[in-house]
């Protein structure tokens, strides 16, 4: 008798695990649409989780088949397409993403996977679909014509690259290098100043990254709304102006450069730097210093890409942002080193274009802010 109950016990484990029912999940997203990179990541946890769970992802932005099959999806479900993310299954339509929603979506996952469920490409070919049909809303992007999407693409790898250029000629930055080169140079080893040169602008490239990273994510975290990015637009004409004003009236009020109480204690502390790991570390210290004349058009990217961009293409944008920033310091140490010129030369040539490079910095800065605002008013962001 005990051999029979366990046998019974058996048989139905088996059964259950063996007749387990699939579920079938349509994910309809648009590509730079951060919500949409959200919910790609939490159903891929799903699909782990879950071995019975059928992902079927469906770029709309630039796929016009799978924006089709949204059409006719939505159409099926008698309801309207409201933006991306849209996630399709059993009898529901959710809309957006959010950690409630996703809550919402693991559970008719589990119902699914318990009871069973038809998928929802059924209600397309004709089949009735069990349940209510049900719309969620949550956290969404306007479900945007591919034209729109690559504008956008190209507006922020174009900001991207403009408000990179402007913080790589900021005077300020050079000047650092040159104290750094001058006091290495002192050993007349210039292979030494080489590397140190390298490694303090490795040193720049990384720190400033992590900050970028970090601000992001906070961004991100907080959610980015339209007011916000108009902010970020109007700050950028704002950081242009002032620059404008170091070319008109330098040294009035304040500069886009390092606090003259500051600049004693950091040349201090280049000046204490003999050798190449000093270098690198002392890099990290006077990135700090270098944040009220550099952080204006980074803020503003950063601001920028989590409106428009999913975190991976963030990411990408940011090391190739930080790249263009520390070209200039490359191109310094690599003169200098091979003789094409020297520390006294190049703190000459800065002195003396001081002013037209805030000029620059400013008009370049306040043209972004307009296109930025231009943007707006067309409704690509």
């Amino acid at each position: 008798m005990k051999n029979i109950l366990l046998l019974i016990i058996m048989l139905s484990a088996f059964s259950s695990f063996a007749f387990a029912e699939e579920v079938d999940l349509y994910f309809f997203y648009g590509q730079g649409c951060p919500h949409c990179g959200k919910e790609e990541i939490f159903l891929e946890d799903m699909e782990t989780k879950y071995p019975e769970l059928n992902v079927y992802k469906n770029e709309v932005y630039f796929d016009n088949n799978n924006l089709v099959l949204f059409q006719q999806m939505a159409k099926a479900f008698d309801t309207e397409i409201r933006g991306v993310p849209t996630t399709f299954i059993n009898g529901k339509v959710i809309v957006g993403f959010s950690d409630s929603i996703g809550n919402e979506i693991e559970q008719e996952i589990m119902r699914c996977v318990d009871a069973g469920c038809d998928s929802p490409i059924s209600k397309i070919n004709g089949e009735i679909i069990s349940g209510e049909i049900v719309v969620v809303e949550g956290d969404s992007s306007p479900a945007e014509e591919p034209g729109k999407t690559k504008f956008k693409e190209q507006l922020t790898l174009g900001a991207v690259i403009s408000a990179a250029a402007i913080d790589a000629i900021n005077p300020c930055a050079f000047a650092v290098l040159i104290i750094l080169m001058t006091t290495i140079l002192v050993t007349k080893n210039k292979r030494k100043a080489l590397e140190a040169g390298l490694a303090f602008s490795l040193s720049i490239y990384i720190s400033y990254f992590l900050m970028g990273v970090g601000l992001f994510s906070a961004i991100q975290a907080a959610g980015v709304t339209h007011l916000f990015y108009i902010i970020v637009a109007a700050l950028a004409i704002l950081v242009g102006l002032f620059n404008l004003k170091d070319y008109l009236w330098y040294g009035k009020w304040f500069v886009m450069e390092v606090p003259l109480s500051w600049r004693p204690r950091m040349k201090a502390l280049i000046k204490g730097v003999t050798s190449v790991p000093g270098a690198f570390l002392i890099g990290f210290l006077v990135s700090l210093f270098l944040l009220p004349c550099t952080s204006g058009p980074y803020i503003v990217i950063l601001g920028l890409l989590s409106k428009t961009a999913t975190r991976n293409y963030a990411l990408m944008l940011l090391l190739l942002y930080n790249f263009i920033f520390i070209l200039p310091m490359l191109l310094i140490t690599f003169a200098i080193t091979f003789g094409l010129t020297t520390t006294e030369e190049a703190e000459q040539w800065r002195q003396k274009k001081l002013k037209v490079l805030h000029l620059i910095a400013g008009i370049l800065m306040v043209l972004l802010g307009i296109g930025m605002f231009i943007a707006i008013g067309l409704g690509y962001v």
